[in-house]
């Protein structure tokens, strides 16, 4: 029992931890919006005043017709008519402040998430592709009834209930002392809800960002789940995770109808108290309550109109009270996406004519994620193989050299000038590069490639030693590969990859394991490819454990784990 209630404290403690982080969040993103949104909440709690107004009307028009007086109603109508469309007009005017702060939101949040995961040069720690997009796409959204209807019901619940109490005090104090005591009970038992509502909403966000993950790898695979008849597995897997959001959604929803319930419930008997003071009153039955004289008809048909609208700014803010556990989650997780945020990319990446100079490289003092790299030079058509162990930096170091990533410390000069954003894309419009994981476009062979108009690929394809695999594909070059190249294997994917960077005659090649998960034969011909590539000239930086293609090269620099 202590372990279990040691770990459910631990729970609470997380979940308070990231509420107030998706608060701080929050506010931030929600800043540049501020003047707009306390706009929309004061024409909101305007337009919740004109209530008492429009009651006083129905009131003095049914307590004239309760003591037969007929004549009068026709300009308290008028005058309700007339506040009725003010309170539209309020109303009106405060939704679309709202909206359009929550639009300004939204995009934002989107656009930030955009430039900086089109700028990054490494995979964000905080997920796949696909925890991305949910969290740029369906989590985003989560901001919306946040800022439209939490908000606005926030600035309400400060203002409108203690305005509502002074007026029922002026008319009778036992109401006053009604709605003092049932109204703070309902805050008290929504903070209670609340606590597991973060929970609950930060569980099921979890799920999304893990079911688009899955979602996006899966389709990747779709060709060899195929051909390797694997579609009954993947179901299953697909089964599973969308029964633990199944669970996790009814969860919220389950959290939801408590609070409503709590909510309506002392909300009915405040509304039930005041109905039954007021009835008993005009009856005779009670003769305290009110301030010297009894309570007239007019006066408790007022007080009855006014009582339920003394609890919707609570039972509204109780009804969005769900809205802000989910956004406090989404601001939490985009907090966690900015700390997993790889190095920026050096430059735009767009397009650029080649930097001009000899095609030259010397780093020195690099720094990145803590690490010290060695400093390399390589000179124009020079050959370099980095070798060592696993995890030891050869890729990271890679991704410098090619302006990939910002280090933390020392500097990269490419052509004699140093790799500033100003000189990156230039820089790179002379690069080749071979990633160790291939990664195509979504469309057909031929563009991934991403030749000029009118090249001749197979060229770069013979070098690569892929072209026989390439004309034994169902449609050659026409071939839809998916952004994971299915259909290929891991070795044909890379050796494309290859093809692609020789292609475009780069005057500096960069390569991540180009033999891996190759044969014995295949990786000999692509050795060769390289080789003839770098005998017309073309410099070599090669990343390897393959030491027969590294003692191949002019020099060998050897990295540390």
């Amino acid at each position: 029992m202590t372990g279990h209630g040691s770990a459910n404290q631990a729970a609470q403690d997380e979940a308070l931890s990231r509420a107030k982080r998706g608060r701080r969040v929050l506010n931030s993103l929600m800043a540049p919006e501020a003047g707009r949104l306390r706009g929309a909440s004061g024409l909101s709690v305007l337009a919740a005043l004109v209530w008492p107004l429009q009651a006083w009307c129905v009131a003095h028009v049914l307590g004239a017709l309760l003591a037969g007086q007929n004549a009068g109603a026709l300009i308290p109508s008028l005058v309700f008519g007339l506040l009725g469309g003010l309170r539209a007009a309020l109303n009106w005017g405060a939704e679309g402040l709202a909206q359009g702060a929550a639009n300004r939101t939204v995009g934002c949040l989107r656009a930030r998430i955009v430039a900086q995961e089109a700028a990054s040069g490494e995979e964000n720690r905080f997920g796949g592709a696909g925890a991305i997009a949910a969290l740029a796409g369906e989590k985003a959204e989560l901001l919306r009834p946040y800022i439209t209807r939490y908000r606005p019901a926030q600035f309400r619940v400060g203002v409108v209930p203690l305005l509502f109490l002074g007026v029922a005090l002026w008319q009778s104090w036992a109401v006053a002392v009604i709605f003092a005591v049932s109204g703070p009970l309902i805050p008290v038992f929504m903070a209670l809800v609340g606590m597991a509502a973060k929970e609950a909403s930060m569980r099921q966000l979890g799920e999304i960002g893990t079911l688009n993950d899955m979602l996006v790898e899966r389709l990747g695979a779709v060709l060899d789940i195929r051909v390797l008849g694997a579609q009954s597995r993947v179901m299953e897997g697909f089964v599973v995770q969308t029964g633990r959001l199944r669970q996790r959604t009814m969860a919220v929803l389950g959290v939801a109808f408590l609070s409503s319930t709590v909510l309506e419930l002392f909300s009915a008997i405040g509304v039930a108290m005041v109905a039954v003071f007021v009835g008993f009153s005009l009856l005779g039955e009670i003769s305290f309550g009110t301030w010297g004289a009894g309570l007239s008809p007019e006066a408790g048909i007022f007080l009855l109109l006014i009582a339920p609208e003394f609890y919707q700014p609570l039972r509204d803010l109780s009804a969005a009270w769900h809205d802000r556990a989910s956004a406090e989650a989404v601001g939490a997780e985009f907090e966690d996406w900015q700390n997993g945020q790889a190095a920026p990319l050096v430059g735009k990446g767009a397009q650029a004519a080649p930097l001009a100079g000899l095609c030259t490289v010397q780093a020195s003092g690099l720094v990145i994620h803590g690490r010290a790299l060695p400093d390399v030079s390589v000179d124009a058509g020079e050959s370099i193989a980095l070798v060592g162990p696993s995890g030891a930096g050869k890729t990271t170091l890679l991704r410098l050299l090619a302006g990939g990533l910002t280090p933390e410390a020392g500097y990269v000069r490419v052509g004699g000038q140093p790799l500033v954003p100003e000189t990156a894309d230039a820089w790179r419009a002379r690069l080749g590069w071979m990633p160790q994981a291939p990664h195509f476009l979504s469309g057909t062979l031929r563009e991934s490639l991403m030749l000029p108009e009118g090249a001749d690929p197979w060229p770069a394809l013979a070098q690569a030693g892929v072209a026989q695999v390439v004309r034994a594909l169902p449609e050659g070059l026409e071939t839809p590969l998916g952004e994971t190249g299915g259909g290929l294997s891991g070795g044909e994917a890379r050796r494309i990859m290859l093809a692609r960077a020789l292609a475009r005659r780069p005057d500096l090649l960069l390569a991540d394991e180009p033999t891996a998960d190759l044969d014995t034969e295949t990786a000999a011909a692509v050795t060769t490819g390289l080789l003839a590539a770098h005998g017309r000239g073309m410099g070599l930086v090669i990343a390897t454990h393959d030491m027969a293609l590294a003692e191949k090269m002019d020099r060998i620099i050897r990295l540390e784990a």
